[in-house]
């Protein structure tokens, strides 16, 4: 018995020592590490491809230090990589720019006195003569360069910004000279955006409003044609009406985080992945991702929730189900197992019951009716302002 304690003593100590996981380093024996030291890992979302198609996780609207967000362009690849993403648009504020004045006082003792920021907050007016003198196209060359190590594609871009009430919010993607876009008009800053190649994108389109009813300028912006896609989902706001626009104007939808502060401050301290657009594209280039939103081959992803075209969702849906008959009644009625190949948590809901979620990467198992038809509305999965999609399969 006395020798059975000292053993048990043994190895709860044993394993309380090697649940530490200290290891001493190769180059410096004096020093001991902990094995979380350079551990940092990229946490994936797996998806399936679609119709040949791969699925790229992109984020299209993000701010750096460079307009009015707390973090580096480098950072902000380095946690998109973290963050599972395979595509970044950096879109910084071309009116708005709240640490310019601060980056002048820092660098007071180089810089000729009396230089302040010029045209860094002109939201509500028109910049004076001297124009933007900010290079707007460093943000971007500094993400890409730190891209190179990670993978990452990288889109540039700005986020035309106005009077949020009455003019809105507007992201240029794919740009080629981000310096070459603000005009006192916003619709001309547009117009000089889109003769880049530039998409342009409606962002939270219900932000500052008490209802999704666009304004005056809203609809000359669309009449006129300077529209490509929308926001349906922005950080924690879901815009359901959106997703008609985008049915009704041909448009491409999107999902973006808008992040100015860290992902882990805003996602991952809450357990939850970060807002994604799902580009199903050739490859991962810029011109094909260009061709995949242009051709409005796009999902939008935000707290378990995915949205856009009915035929896109239902295809990737049926792509990460994968279901099998285990059993058969004498009356017709299968049984089928029904596992999700998937980072995305399905809710299922089967006529009048409760709904049940099929989590990643697990199975349950469902019933069909007696003519061995299977019938779910997917209730996480939006194609209209009230509409899930419905699927009906005879497995």
């Amino acid at each position: 018995m006395k020798r059975s304690i000292i053993l048990f003593a043994t190895l709860l100590i044993a394993s309380a020592a090697s649940a530490q996981h200290y290891y001493q380093d190769a180059k410096n024996p004096d020093i001991t590490r902990h094995t979380l030291h350079n551990s940092s890992q990229r946490v994936e979302f797996v998806l399936p491809e679609v119709n040949g198609y791969t699925i790229y996780k992109a984020d299209l609207h993000t701010h750096s230090i460079y307009s009015d967000g707390d973090c580096t362009p480098e950072f902000r690849v380095r946690e998109a990589w973290y963050d599972g993403l395979d595509v970044l648009a950096i879109t910084e504020h071309v009116e708005y720019r709240r640490h310019e004045g601060n980056m002048i006082k820092a660098l007071g003792g180089i810089l000729p006195e009396g230089t302040k920021a010029q045209n860094h907050s002109i939201i509500n007016k028109a910049a004076d003569e001297r124009g933007i003198a900010s290079d707007l196209n460093l943000p971007v060359e500094l993400a890409r360069k730190t891209a190179k190590g990670y993978g990452l594609t990288i889109i540039s871009g700005v986020e035309i910004t106005r009077t949020p009430e009455t003019i809105g919010h507007y992201n240029a993607l794919f740009t080629t000279d981000n310096n070459a876009i603000y005009d006192a008009d916003p619709a001309e800053s547009m117009r000089k955006a889109r003769a880049q190649g530039a998409l342009i994108m409606h962002n939270h389109p219900g932000w500052r409003r008490t209802s999704l009813e666009q304004t005056e300028a809203e609809r000359g912006f669309y009449a006129a044609g300077l529209i490509d896609g929308v926001e349906v989902m922005n950080g924690s706001s879901f815009y359901p009406l959106a997703i008609d626009w985008a049915h009704e104007g041909k448009l491409f939808v999107s999902s973006n985080t808008d992040i100015h502060d860290a992902t882990a401050e805003t996602y991952r301290i809450n357990g939850v992945r970060r807002n994604m657009t799902l580009i199903f594209a050739k490859d991962q280039s810029v011109e094909s991702l260009r061709e995949a939103i242009a051709a409005r081959r796009t999902l939008a992803y935000s707290l378990g929730t995915l949205a856009g075209d009915e035929a896109l969702l239902r295809d990737l849906f049926l792509a990460s189900m994968q279901m099998r008959v285990v059993a058969e009644a004498s009356n017709g009625v299968k049984t089928v197992a029904l596992t999700n190949m998937s980072s995305v948590a399905y809710v299922l809901r089967y006529g009048s019951g409760n709904p049940v979620v099929i989590n990643p990467f697990s199975t349950r198992t469902a019933k069909t009716n007696k003519e061995g038809v299977l019938r779910f509305t997917v209730e996480n999965m939006w194609c209209g302002s009230d509409a899930q999609l419905k699927i009906e399969v005879r497995p």
